[in-house]
């Protein structure tokens, strides 16, 4: 019986006791679903569920009546053992062996599905990411954005959305300008200027924009005048940082759907028709020579300069344009994961979001990302040695290789600050968080091979009552949780629940293989019992990478 069997069931035995009056409730109110969880404390039963105290007040009875009714009911469902009221009203059941496990069977025979659901079934989000400044490799920041983001993305299209990844390339702006003038200062031989770009990535790029002009029959472009250089550098500099960054995430296993560029926004005239939209609607106004959008009437701290009174677009007029043609290409949800210094981003953009005539926090969501700190030798790790300044995706991927920089990162949320230590991320021992679940699996794998060694065939056999072991029924129990866990995980926008209910997993398979064999030993025959028990191992070897796969980090064989 899997979860899913059971809520119904509950929901059932509800439904019943209204329909034949022995509950004062009205059908309607009878959820769609009920909800069930695993009790902390193993003795109490393999689910829960308060269904009851949330029900009472509209029913006007005490809790515990209802629940005692609902037990009853329950108690009589085949595969359920038992059912017990506790506490003020929650309902404990204990499903029997044979029940709980065919959910063995389920997984193995669902196979890659297992786990999705479709809570998100018809919507598109748009989900950008990363979306760093061309203006240097990606940084460790960045990393944990393509880790993450990467990782949110499957969870999403797991729940049945339709997930667009898209990174926003910052290429129309300043620092643009800034970037340029260091190629072209650094070709020349010179000091990169005081507020540009340095590290030895400066070198290595403009001495290949120099060498693609020559290539091209062109003329050295360190010879044009200042400001003819600046745009040949520009060009051609930002492109092939463009090409590096876009390689790098590849490498790192992450894949866009689109590349946007910030420049096309303005010239396409999009960020005059946005700001044109918002005027139709009221909400732009003029004032000291510059066009204002009043963000103020939808919770903003203050009113936004759109176009500054030089006539220039402000920054917020580009987010603006790029907002709606989101939404015009198709998105119902626009996702926007950004770092630390962006929490001021949060009002003015839903201001934004309002002003369209869209809900907030429901069309457009921002996340916020914290820091990432490396350790190395108990000590911080400061700089590149290609980037002078900060940690690159590179850096990080050649010190530990791409899983475990993939799972590390996507394992700890967003929310918090983490301390990445390279030492034990290289380790393969069981301190090493992606070390122990790519484990489990490798051993799921090696279980299977000597069970087939031994002649131990799934299809020979099934009998889910010889399930009766204690660490059976926790590792079912865990089995049972992947798409609750998918579901939350894809909800609340926090793929890090999936990594760490795979750690609890490989945790509760090890317990079982410690002291539950597979294949027969000595001169033991083969019997339903080893096929059964090869069925639970096969399962948890689909689950492991089913959950892995959500991550974006291998699944490997051997270890």
């Amino acid at each position: 019986m899997t979860p899913a069997q059971l809520a119904e069931a509950v929901r059932a035995a509800l439904a019943h006791a209204v329909a034949d009056g022995a509950l004062p409730l009205d059908p309607a109110d009878v959820p769609a679903s009920v909800h069930l969880e695993r009790p902390r404390q193993r003795e109490h039963g393999d689910w829960s569920t308060n269904v009851a105290m949330q029900l009472a007040k509209k029913a006007g009875v005490a809790p515990r009546r209802l629940a005692d009714e609902l037990a009853r009911r329950l108690s009589a469902t085949p595969g359920v053992a038992a059912v017990d009221v506790a506490g003020p009203g929650f309902l404990n059941i204990r499903l029997d062996a044979a029940a709980a496990g065919e959910l063995a069977r389920t997984i193995v025979e669902s196979g890659s599905s297992y786990g999705e659901n479709e809570d998100f079934a018809g919507l598109t989000v748009n989900l950008e990411f990363v979306s760093a400044n061309p203006t240097g490799p990606l940084h460790i920041g960045g990393v944990r954005w393509a880790a993450v983001g990467d990782s949110l993305a499957r969870v999403l299209e797991a729940s049945g959305a339709v997930v667009v990844r898209e990174y926003y390339f910052n290429d129309h702006g300043a620092q643009i300008d800034r970037f340029a003038r260091s190629l072209v200062a650094r070709a020349r031989g010179l000091e990169a200027p005081e507020d540009g770009y340095g590290g030895q990535y400066i070198a290595d790029i403009a001495e290949q924009v120099v060498a693609d002009a020559l290539a091209a029959g062109e003329p050295d472009p360190t010879t044009l005048p200042d400001e003819q250089a600046e745009e040949t550098f520009r060009s051609r500099g930002v492109g092939l940082m463009f090409d590096e960054i876009k390689q790098s995430l590849r490498d790192f296993g992450v894949e866009f759907d689109v590349y946007f560029h910030e420049d096309s926004l303005h010239e396409s005239g999009e960020v005059d028709r946005a700001i044109a939209r918002l005027r139709e609607l009221g909400h732009v106004y003029e004032k000291d020579g510059a066009v204002w959008l009043r963000t103020t009437t939808f919770g903003d701290d203050k009113d936004r300069v759109v176009i500054k009174s030089d006539g220039e677009a402000a920054y917020i007029a580009g987010d603006i344009a790029y907002y709606l043609d989101k939404r015009e290409r198709g998105a119902d949800r626009v996702v926007i994961m950004l770092g630390a210094d962006h929490h001021g981003y949060i009002g003015r953009m839903m201001a934004v979001c309002a002003a369209f005539g869209d809900t907030p926090h429901v069309n457009l969501e921002i996340l916020i990302g914290q820091l990432v700190n490396l350790v190395k030798d108990g000590e911080p790790v400061r700089m590149s040695k290609r980037a002078g300044t900060v940690v690159t995706i590179d850096d990080l991927v050649d010190a530990v290789g791409v899983d475990a920089a993939r799972y590390a990162l996507a394992r700890s949320s967003t929310d918090t600050a983490i301390d990445l230590d390279l030492d034990l991320l290289a380790k393969a021992t069981n301190e090493n968080p992606v070390f122990y679940v790519q484990y489990a699996h490798a051993r799921t794998v090696n279980v299977a091979r000597n069970a087939a060694e031994a002649g131990v065939r799934r299809e020979d056999g099934f009998d889910a009552s010889v399930l009766d072991h204690e660490t059976e029924a926790v590792l079912l129990g865990h089995l049972a949780e992947l798409p609750r866990v998918v579901a939350q995980a894809a909800q609340m926008r926090e793929p890090h629940r999936v990594a760490r209910y795979l750690e609890e997993l490989a945790g509760a398979y090890h317990k079982w293989y410690d002291v539950r064999r597979v294949a027969p030993f000595g001169d033991e025959d083969v019997s339903d019992v080893h096929r059964t028990r090869l069925w639970l191992n096969d399962a948890t070897r689909q689950v492991l990478a089913n959950g892995l796969a959500m991550l974006g980090v291998s699944a490997p064989e051997r270890m």
